[in-house]
């Protein structure tokens, strides 16, 4: 984290634009409050790429861009880098912040961050429409800086995913481990298919209903999760559920979008958890790490 946030500060003085992408479904969750620093600090715009959109819930979607749209120094475009349509958007929104740059003599210069397993790589691959980037769908695939020109108008440049050393809001940790940015070596998966359990219950009952033939009504996160395990007969050896098959369900369910399009936190939630939450305090571990 530290060799990469060194390297992103020292090509900042050398960019125009920065790319940030962020996961759609939790676009401040999953967004590094290190990169605003380092932009603000050398006053570059930002286009912020709320990836995954078609995961995400459209109507808290649209809220979001309407929100990013009000803050100063950028704007936001929500798309699916796995769609080369909606990424060939990217370079002429960049140009729009830099109207400076983009010609041979001055070519406009991108710099792609964001936190690890967000869509980076895929976004890059997407606009020079072949593999180049490595992609996985595991955090901190990539390990170095890369540099790619589109054009002799257009630069862009990779960095490693960049997280960051304590979250400071509990939630946010549980959203980024539901989400799959935190890998599953440091989480407790249980721990965090529980909380995405009760967010669920309480913001998309019905998509819950649907999936899995329960009523869902006066369940909380453990009981949700135990009454997928008996409807799908989840048993460990002799008659005990396996409760931990269950959450890993509800898990992949969400992340790939079996469940149906769903976004963890809006512009109003968000304020209203900065409002109440107390930051977890200095020195405690992340929610579910090990």
């Amino acid at each position: 984290m530290n060799a990469a946030r060194k390297q992103a500060a020292r090509i900042m003085e050398h960019i125009d634009v920065v790319i940030e992408v962020v996961d759609a479904r939790l676009p401040e969750a999953s967004s590094n409050p290190m990169i605003r620093a380092l932009r603000e600090h050398r006053n570059r715009p930002c286009l912020k790429v709320l990836n995954k959109a078609d995961l995400a819930d459209p109507a808290v979607t649209q809220a979001w861009l309407e929100y990013y749209d009000t803050q100063p120094g950028g704007t936001a475009v929500a798309i699916s880098c796995k769609k080369p349509g909606e990424t060939a958007k990217i370079p002429k929104l960049c140009r729009l912040l830099a109207p400076h740059r983009g010609t041979p003599l001055k070519p406009l210069r991108m710099l792609v961050m964001g936190i690890p397993n967000v869509g980076k790589s895929t976004l890059i691959n997407a606009l020079l429409n072949k593999r180049a980037a490595k992609v996985g769908d595991e955090p901190a695939v990539t390990k170095n800086q890369q540099r790619f020109e589109l054009s002799d108008q257009l630069i862009l440049i990779d960095t490693p995913g960049m997280t960051w050393p304590k979250i400071v809001h509990a939630s946010d940790g549980y959203m980024l481990a539901a989400s799959h940015a935190i890998g599953s070596n440091a989480v407790i998966e249980e721990e965090v298919a529980i909380f995405l359990a009760e967010l669920l219950l309480t913001r998309y009952p019905t998509l819950l209903a649907t999936r899995y033939k329960l009523d869902v009504s006066g369940l909380d996160g453990v009981g949700l999760i135990t009454g997928i395990a008996q409807k799908r007969s989840y048993r460990l050896k002799g008659s005990e559920i396996d409760f931990g098959k269950a959450a890993i369900t509800l898990l992949v369910d969400y992340r790939t979008g079996a469940l149906g399009r769903i976004s963890l936190e809006s512009p109003q939630s968000r304020a209203a958890m900065l409002a109440s939450v107390t930051p977890m305090a200095e020195g405690m571990e992340e929610p579910g790490q090990v």
